[in-house]
């Protein structure tokens, strides 16, 4: 777990590096947009404030390390994603949708288990 865990935490900070210096991205701003109507809940999107949530959850978290911070970023992670995937069988009538979601609650449970598995294994408070 510690070895996948170090190897996601290089990728995630490869990826993040690579994602501020990308054309059109340097000196990107959010000015101008209409922030309050992207962040309303419609029928055909009804997953942003889940977003928001995991959003303000996962800038939030943080450790005492580079580890354990992308530790508590990633449990904020997949609950955002459990939390999505629960709207799903409420907005959709696809039974390969409704399977995925479902699925995706049951893996993503696991890993947010096995993360703070990982916060008690080493002394920290699990989240």
């Amino acid at each position: 777990m510690k070895t996948i865990i170090a190897a996601a935490a290089v990728a995630l900070a490869a990826t993040s590096v690579t994602a501020q210096n990308a054309p059109g991205h340097q000196g990107m701003s959010h000015q101008g947009m209409d922030h309050g109507r992207m962040m309303q809940a419609t029928p055909a999107n009804p997953y942003p404030p889940s977003e928001m949530q995991m959003h303000e959850r996962m800038m939030a978290a943080m450790g005492a390390d580079a580890t354990e911070t992308w530790v508590r970023k990633m449990i904020e992670h997949h609950r955002g994603g459990i939390a999505m995937s629960r709207i799903v069988p409420q907005q959709t009538k696809d039974p390969p949708v409704r399977q995925m979601a479902t699925k995706t609650i049951a893996e993503q449970t696991k890993e947010v288990a096995d993360l703070n598995g990982w916060l008690k294994s080493h002394g920290k408070r699990p989240q």
